[in-house]
């Protein structure tokens, strides 16, 4: 080996691997804090502005109203106003049957459609996102406030919690915001999101089978054995009336779906239609009193607007730590839903929403909604979709569909006496059908079996336990999957492409050869004290396989073990000792430890150590070419021929 050391100084290396100068730790913290909380460095247009300028900019970041509104042309308002007054007929529905889902007064549902989207309209970054209450959102609030609190035997109390739940999902979702840690909802990944919507869509369908078949005593449970016991245990009560009535609505709704996906410029028509049942219902009932045949109504709604509800928050409850519980976990999930909805959107017309903008103003629009007399909202699919598909241009078309709502609190609520709960019903389960998304479920099986795992462990959770349960098991799986990414990363054996000095994984790239008496890993994450343990393991396998295949095959036997770096983004103490050990077990054997390619903060590391010093700086290359470049020139240099190498070698072995 000696030798060899003596060789290494004759061999001219191209590109020395230089060592990048120490920052203050200071700077450096500065610098990291700011990727990790202002990645898209919002402040950047304030820079070398004048103090005036500086406020101006300031409040159009966090107000998008004031930066958009001087803009704002006439013909925009033509199709916002188009738009609003379309998802207006969508949201009147909608907000009566969420709020009957949530076991919540049906008024609070068209309140929930007032304030909030006017809110949303000056804080959001979306042009596209319809704000309103939600149908998954809703069951939750039933689910998990229906535990402790009857909204049938204690209604005023259970309204109070829903309430302060709607504060604390607006202060968390608006404490996520301003305090940059929008990254908290990226762990609900995709297949999460999907595995428990559906799962919590398919039991808001089956619970609809109460409103359809007109029963009075429902399971306040949401789990499938639950709810199909409760209904199949009632077979005495169902109503014909109701039933066919509920199929009857069913079928139109089904069919006016039908005809807007056959083309896009019927989408009005599956629009309207939740507004055209619930006025071809209410006249139904009135003329045929079927009310009084088994047929059960909305009754009155109290006119006029949101009466402030400041002094009705439950800070004081017994039941305070349920509400703060249920708030956290509702502005979860309609965080995550709305921030993907406007997102989704903003890709087809090639603009840029900012999460955390979205996240303030999702917060403020709940803040403010639990002093007015409303429920959580969030972003619903349903209605951005249709708000997308009439042609919005900004977020007037929220404002809009606000002051329809507001004309139908003042004037139109009386209307609403004889809309029949079947109706709503049908309405709901409709919209939840939309959300089964089994076609995603499918591709996730194809391209990637643990997400389909995910995907179905969070169904199956909801379906079969609670909505709780099912948001806890994909979350802990999909945790369980990062730590396994990040505690067992993937290692590979380079191969040189012929012709080339190009080094690739030989599984992707069977062409890439072997090369002989080298043996070239890559180490595919960083190296921190969770991975340096099996990645000194998984090294040693490597080298130990490689060895063994040698001697079987009499070929070279090994000399150099080549660690290719570039992937290491960063390493800690335990990694450094990871590299110490295998360096050590190298020596141990004969062989020679050379590094390729480390990043800027794995070098400073290495070098502060003094690994590199214990090393030697002529053993780091800057590419894998030249790494194996220098190998094989002392390979060559001292050992005269192949064969004399190979005996020496073997005899090396033998002692």
């Amino acid at each position: 080996m000696g030798r060899e050391m003596g060789m290494a100084d004759h061999y001219q290396c191209p590109h020395k691997v230089s060592i990048p100068p120490s920052k203050p730790f200071f700077k450096v913290l500065k610098s990291s804090m700011k990727e990790t909380f202002f990645p898209d460095d919002p402040f950047r247009n304030l820079k070398n502005q004048s103090v005036g300028k500086k406020i101006l900019l300031g409040l159009q970041y966090y107000i998008p109203i004031l930066e958009w509104a001087p803009r704002y042309t006439f013909s925009f308002f033509k199709a916002d106003l188009i738009a609003g007054i379309t998802i207006a007929s969508l949201a009147v529905p909608q907000g009566i049957s969420y709020a009957n889902l949530a076991n919540l007064p049906p008024i609070m549902g068209l309140y929930s459609s007032f304030v909030p989207p006017l809110v949303y309209a000056m804080l959001g970054s979306s042009k596209d996102l319809a704000v309103g209450t939600v149908a998954v959102g809703s069951l939750l609030i039933a689910a998990m406030l229906g535990k402790e609190v009857s909204p049938t035997e204690n209604p005023k109390l259970y309204v109070q919690l829903a309430m302060t739940a709607t504060f604390f999902a607006g202060a968390f979702q608006a404490s996520l915001g301003l305090l940059r840690l929008g990254f908290v909802v990226d762990f609900l990944s995709h297949a999460t999101i999907v595995g428990f919507m559906s799962g919590a869509a398919l039991v808001v369908c089956l619970q609809q089978l109460k409103g359809i078949l007109g029963l009075v005593h429902f399971t306040h449970e949401t789990d499938l054995v639950s709810v199909m016991r409760s209904i199949f245990s009632q077979t005495h009560q169902w109503r014909w009336e109701s039933g066919v009535l509920g199929c009857c609505f069913l079928f139109f709704l089904m069919l006016t779906k039908y005809f807007s996906k056959r083309r896009a410029a019927f989408f009005w028509i599956n629009a309207l239609a939740p507004l055209t049942s619930v006025i071809l219902g209410s006249v139904l009932v009135f003329l045929t009193h079927a009310e009084k045949h088994g047929v059960q109504v909305i009754g009155n709604l109290k006119k006029g607007l949101n009466p402030p509800s400041i002094s009705e928050l439950a800070f004081g409850s017994p039941h305070l730590t349920l509400a703060i519980k249920t708030g956290i976990v509702t502005g979860i999930i309609g965080l995550a839903e709305g921030v993907a909805v406007g997102r989704s959107f903003a890709i087809f017309k090639n603009y840029h929403i900012d999460g955390n903008k979205e996240m303030i103003a999702f917060g403020m629009m709940n803040i403010a909604g639990s002093c007015t007399s409303c429920y959580l909202t969030a972003g619903p699919f349903s209605r951005s979709a249709v708000n997308f598909n009439a042609g919005c241009k900004t977020a007037v078309s929220n404002i809009v569909m606000a002051t329809a709502v507001m004309i139908t609190l003042l004037f139109l609520t009386p209307l609403f006496h004889y809309t029949p709960l079947v109706v709503l019903s049908s309405i709901i389960a409709i919209a939840m059908i939309g959300l089964i998304d089994y076609e995603t479920a499918i591709h996730l099986w194809k391209l990637d079996k643990l997400d389909f795992v995910v995907c179905i462990a969070a169904f199956l959770g909801v379906v079969f336990a609670s909505v709780e349960i099912g948001l806890v098991v994909a979350v802990t799986i999909s945790l369980l999957r990062l730590l396994l990414f990040l505690a067992r990363p993937r290692t590979f054996i380079l191969g040189n492409i012929p012709n080339s000095m190009i080094y690739r994984n030989i599984d992707q790239y069977p062409i890439a050869n072997n090369v002989p008496g080298i043996l070239i890993l890559q180490i595919d994450a960083p190296i921190y004290f969770a991975n340096s343990n099996y990645l000194r393991e998984r090294i040693s396998r490597w080298i130990y396989e490689e060895e063994f295949k040698l001697k079987s095959s009499g070929e070279t036997s090994l000399q150099y073990i080549v660690l290719d770096l570039s992937s290491v983004g960063s390493i800690d103490t335990s990694g450094i000792s990871m590299l110490e050990e295998t360096k050590k077990t190298a020596d141990r054997k004969g062989l020679k430890l050379v590094l390729a390619n480390p990043r800027s903060e794995v070098i400073k590391k290495l070098e502060k150590s003094k690994f590199i010093e214990t090393m030697g700086q002529e053993w780091i290359y800057l590419t894998v070419g030249e790494a194996v470049a220098a190998c094989n020139f002392l390979l060559h240099t001292s050992k005269p021929n192949g064969a004399a190498a190979a005996e020496l070698n073997r005899q090396d072995d033998n002692v």
